[in-house]
């Protein structure tokens, strides 16, 4: 709580720098802003970076740093019967006087020792707390008049606010990009572990999928199978009756609107069609589990057809609703970006409303088009409440929809959930299957720049 507050107290004092410094500008000016080097508010900017900036600094690496120094400080102040523990019970008795300070439950019983050592880890960390506020206001505060001061008319603010924004800029893609690489690397690391377990080829081209292994060397049914190929199966299997749903409808809906709709009625049908981007998975997985999965069985033995209680279909077809926004948004965004001028040229050259959107318009706006698709796509193969709630938990190797099937990312969530250590097969598969999953989304968009690219040479 003291951390918000001092971060919407210094926000509170940048915004009061910005006004500080637009008025200063123009007051050295004799009231004249047309004598200055860059206008007013790039002035306010410059006070506003001076005030916040430094502070902000100064309370990330805070944040960053102090707890550190008092865990380092509590390890050389524990209770003298620490010296005797191994290291299992020294992180139980670390975590014990965390808790204490905190005000939370403990493992054991709190002898005077833990409490002392859990008063003085509290006293550290409230000082910390305090410091960091007066060090933090400090330098705002020391900023805002520094800033101020420097405030003449031949200043270049413009240079220097956008000099520190690009360099901020920076920085973002930077730790961006390294993120990207943690991931990868997280995922493979993890992923090779298992394969030092599991063979590569029985992972990718295994027939059966059963990731149990033994808690006991003589626990009977000691040994797993992990032939990912039934999830690849059931989650092919499952995108592509999203996409049968989704891609024609979500294209139809996006012509309609783009092409034939009048402003009225595109006012109305446009934002209806996009709240369904706003409702949350688990409401479609309640609406695939109580609603079209009894629909499709109870159809199904109308006509003497077995459906599963739980099938693809049920699930694809939810999901392929969900997924409608994310076509019909972006092709009909796509397609109205089309210039009028080609729309005049063909009806100039005698061609009807439906030859120019199939000739003319969807073809230059294929590149935005494609893009839609593939990101619907990639939703679909990343969404696992539908799937859970509709489709199962069943690592069925089948290409009948009206059967149970699972997904990659529900076994990935199965597979972590609950108490798990991470020095299993059981545990380790999912981050296999999390690399799987990723150089597939990966190769998706690498198609999609290569069709963006090759269309857009033809059409801009």
């Amino acid at each position: 709580m003291a951390v918000f507050v001092l971060i919407v107290v210094l926000l509170a004092l940048s915004v009061v720098g910005y006004y500080m410094g637009r008025s200063r500008s123009v007051a050295v000016v004799d009231g004249q802003p047309s004598r200055l080097h860059s206008l007013p508010s790039y002035h306010g900017l410059y006070v506003a970076l001076w005030c916040g900036l430094p502070a902000f600094v100064i309370v990330v690496a805070w944040l960053i740093f102090e707890p550190v120094i008092a865990q380092s400080m509590l390890m050389n102040n524990l209770p003298p019967k620490a010296e005797t523990m191994g290291d299992d019970q020294l992180s139980l008795l670390v975590t014990d006087i965390k808790n204490l300070a905190q005000g939370n439950i403990v493992s054991g019983e709190v002898d005077p020792a833990l409490q002392a050592a859990a008063d003085s880890y509290a006293g550290v960390r409230d000082i910390g707390r305090i410091a960091m506020i007066v060090v933090g206001l400090a330098i705002a505060i020391l900023g805002l008049v520094f800033g101020r001061k420097l405030i003449h008319g031949d200043l270049r603010a413009r240079n220097q606010v956008e000099r520190v924004l690009n360099i901020v800029m920076i920085i973002a893609s930077t730790i961006a990009i390294l993120t990207t690489i943690g991931i990868v690397l997280s995922l493979l690391f993890e992923a090779l572990r298992f394969f030092a377990r599991v063979p590569l080829t029985e992972f990718l081209f295994g027939l059966e999928w059963s990731p149990q292994t033994a808690l006991r060397a003589e626990q009977v049914g000691s040994t797993g199978a992990f032939g990912a190929i039934p999830l690849f199966a059931g989650t092919l299997l499952i995108t592509v009756i999203a996409m049968a749903v989704a891609a024609p409808i979500g294209l139809f809906s996006a012509i309609y609107m783009s092409e034939y709709a009048g402003p009225k009625v595109r006012s109305f049908a446009k934002p209806m069609l996009e709240i369904l981007a706003g409702v949350p998975t688990v409401v479609y997985g309640f609406f695939a589990a109580l609603t079209v999965a009894p629909f499709f069985r109870n159809a199904g033995e109308s006509i003497g057809l077995s459906v599963s209680s739980e099938s693809a279909l049920a699930a694809g077809a939810v999901m392929g609703i969900m997924i409608i926004p994310f076509v019909s948004s972006l092709s009909d965004d796509v397609m109205n970006a089309v210039p009028q001028t080609l729309r005049d040229g063909a009806y100039a050259l005698g061609a009807t409303k439906s030859e120019t959107i199939k000739q003319v318009i969807f073809p230059a706006a294929l590149p935005g088009i494609v893009g839609g698709l593939l990101l619907a796509i990639s939703r679909a193969i990343g969404e696992t409440m539908i799937v859970v709630m509709a489709a199962g938990l069943a690592a069925n190797l089948t290409a009948n929809p009206l059967q149970a099937v699972t997904t990659v990312t529900v076994q990935i969530v199965t597979l972590l959930v609950g108490d798990q250590e991470f020095d299993s097969a059981k545990t380790l598969a999912a981050f296999a299957l999390g690399l799987v999953l990723f150089i597939v989304t990966l190769s998706l968009n690498v198609v999609a720049l290569n069709v963006v690219r090759k269309y857009r040479e033809k059409y801009d």
